[in-house]
């Protein structure tokens, strides 16, 4: 039996961005994870224009070949994990319209949370997350993985190095995420 598919994806845009260099090192652990096929999804590549649909996404009637396209990816997707920064105490505005092209694509699927920003670990950003997906029917995981002072867990040379907390965290949550995943597979 084929494994689920973890999409995770880098919500961050911005030229010198952390969030590839934390989503790479997440990543790998999803890799050797048993229980999911790990996709990394870069938004900055993905590269939507500011929601550009004119019909509501709850219609599914897409105009625009990227929006198709983004809809044909994460409809592949059987969990998500958004590897998100904290701007100005929320979530960034590529993630929100990451989120906003799409509507029946999300619903009945677990989602997890890698944060990373300042003394509150972009935690301020997930819980404005938690109100959006839950709108549209996901499922977030209440174990997270928060990054406090990102720039500290950077090298000279634009690595992200973890330390043993983050990892047994970013272990715990994909555990978690793969446990819903199996039980709301056979809901869907």
């Amino acid at each position: 039996m084929a494994k689920p598919t973890l999409q995770i994806i880098v919500g961050s845009t911005r030229p010198g961005r952390v969030g590839k260099p934390v989503a790479d090192w997440f990543h790998e652990h999803a890799a050797k994870h048993a229980g999911f096929e790990a996709e990394l999804i870069d938004l900055a590549e993905v590269n939507l224009p500011l929601l550009d649909e004119p019909r509501h996404p709850r219609f599914a009637e897409y105009e625009h070949e990227h929006t198709k396209a983004w809809s044909r990816r994460i409809s592949a997707g059987d969990a998500y994990v958004f590897v998100v920064p904290e701007y100005n105490h929320g979530y960034n505005a590529a993630t929100k319209n990451a989120i906003d092209y799409l509507n029946h694509e999300w619903t009945d699927k677990p989602v997890g949370f890698v944060s990373y920003g300042g003394i509150a670990a972009g935690t301020r950003a997930v819980e404005m997350l938690i109100q959006v997906v839950s709108v549209l029917g996901m499922i977030p995981m209440p174990i997270q993985v928060n990054i406090p002072l990102i720039a500290e867990r950077m090298t000279a040379d634009h690595r992200f190095t973890a330390n043993e907390v983050l990892d047994n965290s970013a272990v715990a949550m994909l555990d978690q995420l793969a446990r819903w995943t199996h039980r709301l597979g056979s809901s869907r």
